[in-house]
């Protein structure tokens, strides 16, 4: 257990110290409409290669970065290299950044948001917000005030892992929010459990009566995809049609309007 805690405090102090330096680096993975096929837009996933581990995953550096603090400057970091390498693309696609609740929780935070825009050039309505409802957990009124603040920029506000939560339907009705994404627990499960895809064509039609478009995550299967059309989801991201990768690797879709298919 002390070589444990050890190696986690020397990890975190790894962390800190890569901040700002070419050890982290955005991977983007993109996003399509299922009627059409065509790209709609990416999101901005950030990931660790420590020089000496290699790399980190990110179900391990994100906790460590949101107990030490660190996840202040590698948020405003990953919101502010979203929006500039989304301002270069020829395609006017959307590009989707995760808030943490740290960040969420900063004073300045719009001003954050409305810096970035500013020195980017990026349109606002280019810019995608995801957040999970444990925001609204101990601060509802607060969260709302926030969210309210954000739109108010121009930015569009996603409701990310939809259905993991206690107060799912309350908090959509709180708060407009600009889109809903399903959670990859539910869409793997369809063609799997019958309760699975009853979840998930619940949640799309429960977006189709509130007027807000629906994506799912986590598409690995022709069969999902399939059940997606046959359902009207709006949008899908998943592994079977891109993983997250350097925006290198994704130039042709930023060119033109292709449906982009890679394993």
């Amino acid at each position: 257990m002390d070589a444990a805690a050890r190696e986690r405090h020397q990890l975190a102090l790894d962390l800190r110290a890569a901040i700002g330096t070419p050890q982290f680096a955005l991977h983007y993975q993109p996003q399509f409409e299922v009627a059409t096929g065509r790209a709609c837009g990416f999101e901005a996933l950030l990931r660790w290669t420590h020089p000496i581990r290699g790399a980190i995953p990110p179900t391990l550096f994100v906790p460590l970065a949101e107990e030490t603090g660190a996840i202040l400057p590698l948020g405003e970091w990953v919101l502010r290299e979203a929006c500039r390498e989304a301002a270069t693309w020829g395609l006017p696609l959307g590009i989707a950044v995760n808030l943490s609740i740290a960040q969420f929780r900063q004073a300045d935070l719009c001003d954050v948001v409305r810096q970035a825009l500013a020195e980017t050039g990026l349109r606002p309505d280019r810019l995608e917000l995801e957040v999970t409802e444990s925001l609204f957990l101990n601060s509802a009124a607060r969260s709302q005030e926030v969210l309210g603040d954000l739109k108010a920029l121009g930015v569009r506000i996603s409701m990310d892992d939809f259905g993991t939560g206690y107060s799912s339907l309350a908090t959509l009705q709180s708060f407009p929010f600009d889109k809903i994404k399903i959670d990859r627990s539910f869409v793997g499960q369809v063609g799997v459990t019958s309760k699975g895809g009853a979840i998930v064509r619940a949640i799309i039609s429960l977006g189709e009566s509130l007027g807000v478009p629906v994506i799912a995550e986590g598409i690995e299967t022709e069969e999902q995809l399939a059940f997606l059309r046959r359902h009207r989801c709006a949008e899908m991201q998943g592994y079977l049609r891109g993983m997250p990768r350097p925006i290198a690797e994704y130039l042709p879709l930023l060119a033109a309007e292709v449906d982009l298919r890679v394993a």
